[in-house]
C-alpha cells in the first residue's frame, strides 16, 4: 500500500513529480528500466513537506518578504533565506510522519547507511535542471540522524543559490515543494558523471564520461580532476587520465572524509575502456527511456554500475526534426535577420508561412537546411561565397563541417546548360525610377491588404490570410525587386574590391554610400530627430515625457502646454513607423504603436544631445562627404595607368550603388508593414476568444501556431495545457544561445575568424563601416532602457532596423551578430559610424562604461585601460 507521506521509489515514475519531486520521479523511472540498477530507497513526499510548512505560520510572511527581494541584493537574500531555513529546521517532525519513515527504514534495514537527498518539484525538469540548488547528505546512519537530515533537505529549498536561481527564472517560491529521497548507500570503487551528449559541442552521437575514485563528491566539489573519456559509436575515441591524489570515502560511523590515494594508483584510470563502453551503453538505454540526452551520476560497485541520478541536459540546443536518418546541416535564420532571440510559436509559424524557402523550427528559432546546396560543387561554392560576404563565421562553420568528408554527401552539379536555381538575377539599368516604382508597388499591396482584411473574421479571416501570404511572397520575390537589391550589393562589393586593388583603400564604399536616397530605415532615425525638434521647444512637454510610464500617455500629453503639437508629431511618426519594434520578424513582439513608451528615452536623448535642424544637417553632411569621396577617388584613378577607363567604370558603379543601395532596406519595411496588419486582425480574433471565455488573455494565442489558432477559431476548443507547455518551453528557449550552424547530430558549430593581424587581447569581428573611434561603451540589451550621450559607442547583441533611431546619437557600433549587408551594417555606413559586428560575447566581455576603441576599417575592438 502506498502511504501518503512515504513512497517506495519503485512506486514512483516520471509522471509524479508533484508528489516525489524531480529527483524521486527520475529515480523511480530509472528503477523500471531493464538492466538499470538503482540503490533501494523511499521518498518522503511533498505532502509531508506541506504539512511541516503549515506548522510554522511565520513562514508565509517570510516568503512574502523573500519574493520581493532583488536577486542581485545578495546580502538581503543571504540573510532572509537563512532565517527561513532556521525556521524549517526548528520544526519538529510530526509523529505520524516520523512513524512512516521509521517503518520504511525497518523494511530496508534501520542500521544501514543512507544517502538523504533533496528532490524539489522544480528540479531535474526537461527545461531546467536546477542542478546543485539543494542539498544531499551521504552516509547518514540511525533513525534520529535520518530525520534530522530530512529536515535539513526541506530547509535546503531555501539556500541562497536556490532562492536566487528561482527569482532569476521567474519561479514563485510558493509553487515549489520539496520531497526527500532516502536511499541505501553505495560504497563504490569509482564514481562520476556520464553525459550522453557532448555538453560542450552538443553532439548527440558523442558521450563523455568523467570518472574518479571513491564517492562522486570529490568530482562534484572540485577536489580532484577526473579522468575524461570520449565515446563514439561504441568505442573510446579519446581519453585523458588525471593524477587523482584525493578521494572522498564513507566513514564506518557515518559521514565522509577525504583520503589520500596511494601514489601507485593515482595515475591509474578509474575505469577500463571496456567499463566505459558498457556504461555508455547503459546511458543510451536511459536516454531512450527519457527521450532526451541525460546527465547521469553513476557508481561502480564490484564491476557493477549503480545509477544514482539522471537528469536532462538542459543546455543543449534542440535539433530540428528532419523525419529521416540522413545527415543535415542547418544555418541560423536569426543570424541573417539580426534577431537571435527566441520566438513564440505564432511568430515562428507566420515567418515559415511567409518565407521564400522552407524553414525548420528548433529551440524557438528558425533554420534553413543547407545540406542539398552544400552537396554539389557549384551549389557549395555559391553558398559559401554568399555566406562569407555576409558573415565569415557562418562560412567558416560550414567549411568546418565540410572538412569532415563523410558528413555531407557529394552529388554532381546540375545538368550542363540548365540554369542553376537561385542564380544571379539579370542586370538592371541605373534608373532611379525603378526604385520609385518598386516602393509604390509595395505601398499599393499593403494598402489593398488593409482594405480587404477589414471585413474578414472567424474562419474566413484565416482563409483570406493564406491567400494574403501568397501575395506577400509574390511581392517579396518580385524579380525586379531582387534585381534592385542585388544591384546595390554587387556594386558595393565591386567598389570595395576594385578600389582596394587600384588605390589600396579598404571599404571605400562605406563613405560613397553616405546619405543614399530612398533608405527607409535611415530616414526613420532622422525623422525622430525632427520629432525631437517639436518637443525641444516645449519645456512642459519635456517635463511630462520624463515621467511617462503609461502606454496611453499620448492622450494626456495633449493636455500639457504645447502637448497637442507634440502628440501630433509623435502620432505622425507612429503612423509611418509604428509597426516596427525590436525583434520585428516575430509577429508577437509589441510594436511601437502598441508600446510607444519604447521611443520616449530615445526622444529625450535626441532633445538633450542635438540642436534644432539636426536631421537635415546630418543628411546633407553625409551627402557632401560622399560627393567629396567620389571626386577624390575618381581624380586618383585618372592619375593611374589606364586611369580613364578605371574612373569611368568606378563612376558607373558609384551611380549604381547610390541608386539602389537605399532600396535594400525597403522590402523589410514592407514585410513588417504587412505583419502589423496580420497581427491586428489576429488579435481581434483573440479578443473574441477571450470574450467567449475560451482564453484568459488574448496574448495566449501567441503560444499557438497559425494552424492551431485557425483550429481554435473554427472549433471553439482550446487546449489550455498545450498553451502552458508552450509558455514553459519558450521560457527555457530564451536561456539558450542559438548556433550559427547546427548539424543533425546536434553539434553547434560556431566558426572562427582565424586572423593573426589584430593586437593581443583585441576582440575580433567583421569590419562593416570604416573609421576608428574611441569612447565610452554603453552596453544596451533593451532599446527602451538606452541612456546615451553624444560620443557613446553602442554595444549590443544585435540591431535590426528598429534600432536605427539610436544610431543618430552614437559614435560607433559593436554587435555580437551581423554581417556586411545586414541592416545594422547598412545603417552604420549610412550614418558614417565606425562599426564592427559579429564580435563573440561582446556584451559580456565589454563592461558598460568602459572606454573602448572601435576599428571599423580593420574589424576589431580594443578595451582601453
Amino acid at each position: 500500500m502506498i502511504e501518503r507521506y512515504v513512497w517506495d521509489l519503485r512506486d514512483a515514475d516520471e509522471t509524479q513529480v508533484a508528489v516525489v519531486g524531480g529527483k524521486g520521479a527520475h529515480l523511480g523511472g530509472l528503477s523500471r528500466i531493464d538492466g538499470v540498477r538503482v540503490p533501494e530507497g523511499f521518498c518522503v513526499t511533498t505532502d509531508a513537506f506541506r504539512q511541516v510548512m503549515a506548522e510554522a505560520p511565520s513562514i508565509d510572511d517570510q516568503l512574502d518578504q523573500l519574493s520581493r527581494l532583488d536577486p542581485d541584493d545578495r546580502e538581503a537574500v543571504r540573510r532572509l533565506s537563512a532565517q527561513v531555513r532556521r525556521t524549517i529546521e526548528g520544526i519538529a517532525v510530526p509523529d505520524d510522519l516520523a512513524a512512516a519513515i521509521t517503518r520504511a527504514l525497518g523494511r530496508l534495514g534501520e542500521q544501514a547507511a543512507y544517502a538523504v537527498r533533496s528532490s524539489a518539484t522544480a528540479e531535474d525538469l526537461p527545461t531546467a535542471s536546477f542542478a546543485g540548488q539543494q542539498d544531499t547528505y551521504l552516509n547518514v546512519m540511525g533513525r534520529a540522524e535520518i530525520l534530522r537530515h530530512v529536515s535539513r533537505c526541506w530547509a535546503s529549498l531555501f539556500t541562497e543559490r536556490a532562492v536566487t536561481y528561482r527569482q532569476r527564472n521567474g519561479i514563485d517560491h510558493r509553487t515549489v515543494r520539496m520531497a526527500v529521497v532516502v536511499q541505501r548507500m553505495a560504497f563504490p570503487q569509482a564514481s562520476g558523471v556520464l553525459f550522453t551528449a557532448d555538453p560542450v559541442s552538443g553532439n548527440r552521437k558523442v558521450a563523455t564520461v568523467d570518472a574518479g575514485f571513491g564517492l562522486g563528491e570529490a568530482l562534484v566539489s572540485g577536489l580532484v580532476n577526473p579522468d575524461v573519456f570520449t565515446v563514439r559509436d561504441g568505442e573510446v575515441v579519446a581519453k585523458t587520465i588525471a593524477a587523482k591524489q584525493r578521494a572522498v570515502q564513507a566513514l564506518p560511523a557515518g559521514g565522509t572524509q577525504e583520503v589520500a590515494i596511494d601514489a601507485q594508483q593515482q595515475q591509474q584510470p578509474a575505469l577500463t575502456d571496456a567499463q566505459v563502453v558498457r556504461l555508455v551503453e547503459l546511458g543510451r538505454r536511459i536516454e531512450a527511456h527519457f527521450g532526451r540526452p541525460q546527465d547521469i551520476e553513476w557508481c561502480l560497485v564490484d564491476d557493477d554500475f549503480r545509477i544514482v541520478q539522471s537528469r536532462p541536459i538542459t543546455t543543449l540546443f534542440p535539433v530540428p526534426e528532419a523525419g529521416d536518418q540522413e545527415n543535415h546541416v542547418y544555418v541560423s535564420v536569426g543570424h541573417q535577420q539580426m534577431m537571435t532571440d527566441a520566438m513564440k510559436p505564432l511568430g515562428l509559424s507566420m515567418w515559415q508561412l511567409t518565407a521564400m524557402v522552407p524553414m525548420h523550427a528548433a529551440g524557438g528559432r528558425l533554420f534553413v537546411d543547407a545540406t542539398r546546396r552544400l552537396s554539389s560543387p557549384a551549389g557549395r561554392a555559391a553558398l559559401l561565397d554568399v555566406m562569407g560576404k555576409g558573415d565569415p563565421l557562418v562560412r567558416d562553420a560550414l567549411e568546418t563541417v565540410l572538412d569532415r568528408d563523410d558528413f555531407v554527401p557529394s552529388l554532381p552539379d546540375a545538368v550542363p546548360g540548365r540554369p542553376a536555381a537561385g542564380g544571379a538575377p539579370a542586370p538592371i539599368e541605373n534608373d532611379p525610377a525603378v526604385v520609385k516604382e518598386l516602393i509604390e508597388r509595395s505601398r499599393a499591396s499593403v494598402a489593398a491588404l488593409e482594405r480587404d482584411i477589414r471585413t474578414k473574421t472567424g474562419p474566413e479571416l484565416f482563409d483570406f490570410l493564406l491567400e494574403a501570404f501568397d501575395e506577400h511572397k509574390r511581392v517579396l520575390g518580385d524579380p525586379l525587386s531582387v534585381q534592385a537589391i542585388m544591384a546595390g550589393m554587387d556594386a558595393t562589393w565591386w567598389l570595395n574590391d576594385k578600389l582596394q586593388e587600384w588605390l589600396g583603400e579598404k571599404n571605400a564604399a562605406d563613405t560613397l554610400t553616405l546619405s543614399a536616397p530612398d533608405n527607409i530605415t535611415s530616414e526613420m532615425g532622422l525623422a525622430l530627430l525632427d520629432v525631437a525638434d517639436v518637443i525641444r521647444a516645449r519645456p512642459e512637454v519635456v517635463a511630462f515625457l520624463q515621467d511617462v510610464e503609461d502606454e496611453d500617455f499620448l492622450g494626456e500629453l495633449a493636455k500639457v502646454a504645447g502637448g497637442a503639437e507634440a502628440r501630433d508629431a509623435i502620432e505622425g511618426y507612429l503612423d509611418r513607423y509604428g509597426m516596427r519594434c525590436v525583434g520585428e520578424i516575430d509577429i508577437t513582439r509589441p510594436r511601437w504603436s502598441e508600446r510607444p513608451t519604447t521611443l520616449v528615452p530615445v526622444l529625450l536623448d535626441n532633445v538633450r544631445n542635438f540642436a534644432p535642424g539636426a536631421a537635415a544637417r546630418r543628411f546633407e553632411e553625409g551627402r557632401r562627404k560622399a560627393q567629396e569621396k567620389e571626386d577624390d577617388v575618381l581624380a586618383r584613378l585618372r592619375a593611374l595607368p589606364d586611369g580613364d577607363r578605371k574612373a569611368d567604370e568606378t563612376k558607373r558603379m558609384i551611380d549604381r550603388v547610390r541608386t539602389f543601395i537605399g532600396y535594400r532596406e525597403y522590402p523589410k519595411y514592407g514585410i513588417v508593414s504587412r505583419y502589423f496588419v496580420y497581427k491586428q486582425a489576429l488579435l481581434a480574433e483573440a479578443e473574441r476568444l477571450v470574450a467567449a471565455d475560451l482564453l484568459p488573455a488574448k496574448e495566449d494565442v501567441f503560444y499557438l501556431t497559425f494552424q492551431e489558432l485557425h483550429d481554435v477559431v473554427r472549433s471553439h476548443q482550446v487546449d489550455g495545457r498545450l498553451v502552458q507547455q508552450r509558455k514553459d518551453a519558450f521560457r527555457a528557449y530564451q536561456a539558450l544561445t542559438p548556433p550559427r550552424v547546427l548539424t543533425s547530430d546536434g553539434e553547434a558549430v560556431t566558426g572562427a575568424y582565424r586572423r593573426d593581424d589584430v593586437p593581443a587581447g583585441a576582440l575580433v569581428g567583421l569590419p562593416v563601416s570604416v573609421g576608428t573611434v574611441e569612447g565610452r561603451a554603453r552596453v544596451v540589451l533593451d532599446m527602451a532602457e538606452a541612456d546615451l550621450e553624444a560620443g557613446d559607442i553602442l554595444v549590443t547583441t544585435f540591431t535590426d532596423p528598429s534600432w536605427s533611431p539610436l544610431f543618430v546619437g552614437i559614435a560607433g557600433l559593436v554587435t555580437e551578430v551581423g554581417g556586411l549587408m545586414t541592416h545594422g551594417a547598412v545603417i552604420a555606413r549610412e550614418y558614417g559610424l565606425p562599426a564592427v559586428v559579429g564580435v563573440a560575447q561582446a556584451t559580456r566581455l565589454i563592461r558598460d562604461g568602459q572606454r573602448i576603441r572601435v576599428h571599423g576599417t580593420d574589424g576589431y575592438v580594443e578595451i582601453l585601460p
